[in-house]
C-alpha cells in the first residue's frame, strides 16, 4: 500500500485538491490521481490480477474546499508588511459575494505581491500533503518525511535588479523622497505600524542623491522601486542618508537588499565605519541593521518647543 510522493505526484495532487468538477483520489498502485466516477470503473475491468481492494487501493485525498482557500487568503493578508496591499485585501475579503475574484483582481494591480501570493499558496497547499502523506506513514510504522523551507521574499526578490545609481535617476529619486516626507508629515509610519521603509534625511543637512555612494533598485520591467545612498564624513567613514522603497514594493526585503548591496561596495572600498540614523517609528528595521552587524552607538532625543520653532532632523 506504501507509495513514494513524488514532486510530480504532488503537483497532481494539488491540481485535483482545488479541482471541484468532480471526487478524486490517489490510485497507490498506479501512482496517480483518478476520478471515481470514471478512472476507477475502468482501471478496475482492465486489471484481471488486482491485489488490492478498493479500500487498500484509493486513498481520499487532503481535504480541501472553498473555506480552505479562504482561510489561506487571509492568513497570507495577515503576513503582509504592506500597509497598503494589506488593507486593499482585507477590504477584498471583507465583501462576501465574489470576495475571490476581487482578492485576485487585487493582487493584479501589485504583480510583485501576486507572486508572492502563489509562492505563499504553493508553498503551504504542499505543506498541507505532507502533513497527509506523514499521517499515512506513521499509520504504516515508517518513519516521517521533513519538509524544506522556502525563501518568500528571496523569491520576490529575483524579480527585482540592483545597480549603481546614477545622475540620471535623480528625478525618480527624488519623486519617491517628496511621497515620502508627506508620509513622514502625515505620520503614516506610526499609523502602518510595521511598513519597512526608512524615511530619509538620516542624520544629513539636506537631500542628497546619489552622494557618494548609492544604489536603486527596479523592477524586472526597469520599473524604479527605490533606492539608498550615503555620504563620506571628514573621518573616512560613511553615512547612509536616506533608504527610500515605493510603498506598493514595501515588505519584500528590497530595503534590507538595499543595505547589503551598499556594505559589499563598502567593503570593496575598505571604509571603516557604516553609520545610519534610524528615525522614530522605524526601530524595526534595527533587527536588520543587527543582523547585518551593526551596533547602536548614540540615541537621539528631540522636544519640540512650539509649532513655531519645530525641530527638523
Amino acid at each position: 500500500m506504501q507509495f513514494e510522493l513524488t514532486s510530480a505526484l504532488i503537483d497532481d495532487i494539488l491540481f485535483h485538491m482545488e479541482d471541484q468538477s468532480g471526487i478524486f483520489v490517489l490510485d497507490v498502485r498506479e501512482g496517480m490521481v483518478v476520478n471515481t466516477d470514471d478512472d476507477i470503473r475502468e482501471f478496475d475491468d482492465d486489471d484481471d490480477d488486482n491485489n488490492y481492494d478498493d479500500s487498500e487501493r484509493y486513498i481520499s485525498l487532503p481535504e480541501w474546499d472553498s473555506s480552505d482557500g479562504f482561510r489561506l487568503m487571509e492568513r497570507f493578508t495577515a503576513t503582509l508588511r504592506n500597509a497598503l496591499v494589506r488593507e486593499e485585501l482585507s477590504a477584498a475579503l471583507d465583501r462576501g459575494r465574489g470576495v475571490f475574484r476581487a482578492f485576485k483582481n487585487t493582487l493584479s494591480r501589485y504583480p510583485e505581491i501576486e507572486k508572492l501570493w502563489y509562492a505563499y499558496k504553493d508553498r503551504e497547499m504542499k505543506r498541507s500533503v505532507v502533513s497527509w502523506y506523514n499521517a499515512l506513514r506513521e499509520s504504516w510504522g515508517l518513519e516521517l518525511i521533513g519538509e524544506e523551507p522556502e525563501d518568500i521574499a528571496g523569491l520576490a526578490q529575483e524579480d527585482f535588479r540592483f545597480r549603481t545609481a546614477v545622475d540620471t535617476d535623480r528625478a525618480f529619486a527624488q519623486e519617491l523622497h517628496k511621497a515620502c516626507l508627506g508620509e513622514q508629515s502625515m505620520h503614516a509610519a506610526v499609523s502602518a505600524g510595521q511598513d519597512m521603509s526608512a524615511e530619509c534625511l538620516f542624520g544629513a543637512d539636506k537631500w542628497v542623491f546619489p552622494g557618494d555612494m548609492g544604489f536603486i533598485v527596479e523592477t524586472a520591467g526597469g520599473e524604479f522601486a527605490g533606492y539608498i545612498c550615503a555620504a563620506r564624513l571628514p573621518d573616512k567613514s560613511l553615512r547612509i542618508c536616506a533608504i527610500e522603497v515605493r510603498l506598493e514594493y514595501r515588505g519584500l526585503g528590497l530595503g534590507k537588499a538595499l543595505v547589503a548591496q551598499l556594505l559589499e561596495q563598502a567593503e570593496n572600498e575598505k571604509i571603516p565605519c557604516v553609520s545610519v540614523d534610524l528615525p522614530a517609528g522605524q526601530e524595526h528595521f534595527s533587527r536588520a541593521l543587527l543582523r547585518e552587524d551593526f551596533k547602536p552607538c548614540i540615541q537621539r532625543f528631540c522636544r519640540i518647543i512650539s509649532s513655531k520653532g519645530s525641530i527638523n532632523i
